[in-house]
């Protein structure tokens, strides 16, 4: 029987849960994943009593219950020290930690402009100034992070929290064709065609259409 579960929504629509699931998985946790919609009353109460702020993704791992991405990391990096989550040097560690946090609490009109969906691929989809202010920033992260730290990950060889925090920012940039610097680009290409992407793009593909977002900020 796995040793935790992890309590997700919708895998094509659910930025947070896919976050989730890929820090569970780069931990090495051994966990289920379990898939709530809240479409009717009974699976809303319930997620409701799983935690009240209503966000997914939940971790229950033994006696501990933990929601929130960047909670769920920090508890894991503490369990898993091992997992890599952060670099080893203390200056790549704080830069670390500085991008996943900006990707955390902010690009609000990259999300409400194009929400993730990864069964769609809209290419003539116009992005207004306010996503493209947030797209700069994110490309121009992704440039940095590639020079000062040689990729091919954010930070270096292996992928790190802050690759999953901008995993799904790369299935956005795929689903409305957003055009980017050939590094930025290439980048991109290497999310999506990391093995865990793929198991979770799969799995999306699979999942009836009637699994609801709920998440409730994209």
């Amino acid at each position: 029987m796995a040793a935790a579960t992890l309590t997700i929504s919708s895998r094509n629509y659910s930025s947070w849960s896919l976050r989730g699931w890929l820090i569970c998985r780069m931990a090495g946790l051994d966990f289920e994943t379990e898939v709530l919609s809240g479409a009717d009353a009974s699976t809303r109460a319930e997620l409701l009593h799983l935690s009240p702020s209503f966000l997914v993704p939940r971790l229950c791992h033994g006696e501990v219950v933990v929601w929130d991405t960047l909670a769920i990391a920090q508890y894991l990096n503490e369990t898993y020290p091992k997992a890599g989550f952060l670099p080893k040097d203390v200056v790549a560690r704080a830069h670390c930690r500085s991008i996943a946090g900006e990707m955390h609490g902010g690009f609000i009109n990259l999300r409400s402009a194009l929400p993730m969906n990864l069964k769609a691929h809209h290419p003539n989809f116009k992005i207004f100034n306010g996503a493209k202010g947030d797209i700069d920033r994110i490309s121009a992260i992704f440039d940095e992070c590639l020079g000062r730290y040689d990729g091919p990950y954010l930070f270096g060889a292996q992928p790190t929290l802050a690759d999953a925090m901008y995993a799904p920012v790369c299935t956005r940039f795929r689903t409305y064709n957003v055009a980017l610097p050939d590094r930025a680009a290439a980048y991109r290409d290497l999310i999506l065609s990391w093995p865990l992407m793929q198991e979770w793009s799969e799995a999306a593909a699979a999942e009836p259409d009637e699994i609801e977002e709920l998440d409730m900020e994209f």
